[in-house]
């Protein structure tokens, strides 16, 4: 699912991607206007699941750090106003999601846009952020 969630830079929200043109990707805004709008090969495109946090350890994949909040928040939008909270509040908060998160390298910012991602996935139903790639494991 995190595959076709993509966010795109200089563009506010996260879009889905709905089709592919000739030189360009066809995306449909996640809030409640779903506007559909295409997506040049000069915009920067990321997709949710090429994203990753840094630990003090190793990389953790987002939709890993999704599936934490979304425990952590029963599945329903966050507790923690992100726009009005300090950066030691978002720093605090985000310790009880992922505990040994990089405080060097995880600024405020970055938590007050992940929980911004968060929220808009789950109010628009795209709150499934397991990876299908590895629910097929093989025993021997």
């Amino acid at each position: 699912m995190l595959q076709t969630i993509l966010a795109i830079s200089g563009k506010p929200g996260l879009y889905k991607l709905v089709s592919r043109a000739t030189n360009s990707l066809i995306v449909e805004t996640l809030d409640e206007t779903h506007r559909r709008i295409p997506a040049f090969g000069t915009d920067k495109i990321t997709s949710l699941a090429d994203i990753a946090m840094f630990t003090e350890t190793d990389d953790v994949p987002l939709g890993q750090v999704l599936n934490n909040l979304k425990e952590l928040e029963e599945g329903k939008v966050s507790s923690i106003d992100y726009k009005k909270a300090s950066g030691p509040e978002l720093r605090e908060y985000f310790a009880k999601v992922l505990p040994d998160f990089d405080r060097d390298r995880v600024y405020p910012t970055d938590i007050k846009k992940l929980v911004q991602w968060y929220n808009l996935l789950v109010k628009s139903g795209n709150d499934d952020f397991s990876e299908k790639e590895e629910e097929t494991t093989t025993e021997e």
